[in-house]
This record gives C-alpha cells, sequence and structure tokens, in this order.
C-alpha cells in the first residue's frame, strides 16, 4: 500500500514564496510613506521652505525684472506657487516657487 504524503499547512516553497511576498510588501509600503513625504520635505527645506516670506522676496525680484520671457514666466510660476501655498499643497508649491526663481536669476 502507498503511502499518501499528508498536507500539512504550506509546503517548504509555498512558506519562502509568502515569507519573499511579505518582504516585497514591506518594501512597498515603505517606498510608498517616502514618496508621500519627500516633496513637502523639499519644498520645506528648499530655499527655505515655501513661505509667504520667501514668495513676497521672490514677487520683488520679479517685478525689478525688464519685461520679457523670463519675466512671463517667473509671474506664472509665482502665482502657480501662491496658489498651491493656499491650497497647503506645501511639494508643489516649493516647486512652483524654485521655477520662478530660476526665472529671475535667468537661469
Amino acid at each position: 500500500m502507498s503511502q499518501i504524503p499528508q498536507c500539512r499547512g504550506l509546503s517548504k516553497e509555498q512558506e519562502k514564496e509568502s515569507n519573499v511576498m511579505t518582504k516585497l510588501l514591506g518594501v512597498i509600503a515603505i517606498a510608498a510613506v517616502a514618496f508621500a513625504v519627500a516633496p513637502a520635505q523639499a519644498a520645506k527645506h528648499a530655499m527655505g521652505g515655501c513661505s509667504s516670506a520667501n514668495l513676497e522676496h521672490t514677487e520683488t525680484a520679479i517685478e525689478a525684472m525688464p519685461d520679457g520671457d523670463s519675466k512671463n514666466v517667473a509671474q506664472k510660476e509665482i502665482a502657480a506657487a501662491q496658489d498651491s501655498l493656499l491650497n497647503g499643497k506645501m511639494g508643489a508649491c516649493g516647486m512652483h516657487l524654485n521655477k520662478a526663481i530660476h526665472a529671475t536669476t535667468g537661469k
């Protein structure tokens, strides 16, 4: 009479696959948190952060610029930065403020 192995939970191969999947899900969760926090942290640290004072300073620099394409780009970016700040989107605010600053310096 042949013996049939009894199924006692998962096989070793299935246990390894389950362990790998658990670790993979953990890595994905950590990456998701990092990507969610990174834009806000970048906005906070880049050029002193996205604040009313930094927006005012940049607006003053834009007003002093000669009329032209760079000034138009800077004005659009500062408007977008202000809108983002008012809506609490600090990552987007920092990005637009940075673009406005680069437009004022001619970079």
